[in-house]
């Protein structure tokens, strides 16, 4: 199975030929990832023997995948251009992010909703990367979720839900960005992430 198939598994079939052709053109090892909470993709500059490498969790939808993968090859773009004097995801990295994702909106792989969401992302100074909220809020309704799984952000206050190793919180209010919810067992207070999945109770 060449690269255009594998990549087709992931994102939209229009997109998987030039991200393909990218893969070869700046010699990227490019890898297809487990899921990792923390991030949605990775790029690392080459060092010692080893050339440019980015990788892109498998589970993302297709959308969320090709969005991230191009995020990824324009901070490969910007090191090229600037190594270490451009800031990660400064005005450099930007301006290539943009011009990166004109061959895919002149395809028109993206549904209206997701290329009104990206464009608006890319005139926001204050979004520092592609976990921009309101982008990613976008592309979650593309998301394929168990049933019962939710967004914390649309629980109401004081509801009850449960995390992946069966721990029980209940939502608090909104301290800037993030939901201050309190474990039941223990007491202890942790920060959601708004876009944060968990399970509902009740």
């Amino acid at each position: 199975m060449d690269k255009v198939e594998v990549l087709s598994n992931y994102m939209p079939a229009g997109a998987a030929p030039i991200i393909a052709r990218w893969i070869d053109y700046f010699k990227c090892d490019f890898k297809i990832s487990r899921t990792r909470s923390t991030k949605y993709g990775d790029y690392r500059h080459p060092f010692k023997n080893e050339g440019h490498r980015i990788s892109v969790n498998y589970n993302l939808n297709s959308y969320a995948f090709l969005i991230t993968t191009v995020h990824e090859f324009a901070h490969l773009l910007t090191w090229n251009e600037h190594k270490r004097k451009a800031k990660p995801h400064g005005q450099e990295w930007k301006s290539n992010f943009k011009r990166m994702m004109k061959p895919f909106f002149d395809q028109d792989i993206f549904p209206p909703d997701v290329r009104h969401a990206i464009v608006n992302y890319l005139e926001n100074p204050s979004a520092s990367s592609c976990t921009d909220l309101n982008l990613f809020r976008v592309l979650n309704r593309y998301d394929k979720k168990p049933e019962g799984v939710v967004h914390v952000e649309i629980l109401p206050i004081n509801s009850l839900f449960s995390i992946k190793n069966n721990r029980v919180f209940k939502k608090g209010e909104l301290v800037r960005k993030r939901f201050k919810c309190v474990e039941v067992k223990t007491g202890a207070v942790y920060l959601f992430n708004p876009l944060s999945e968990v399970t509902k109770i009740g």
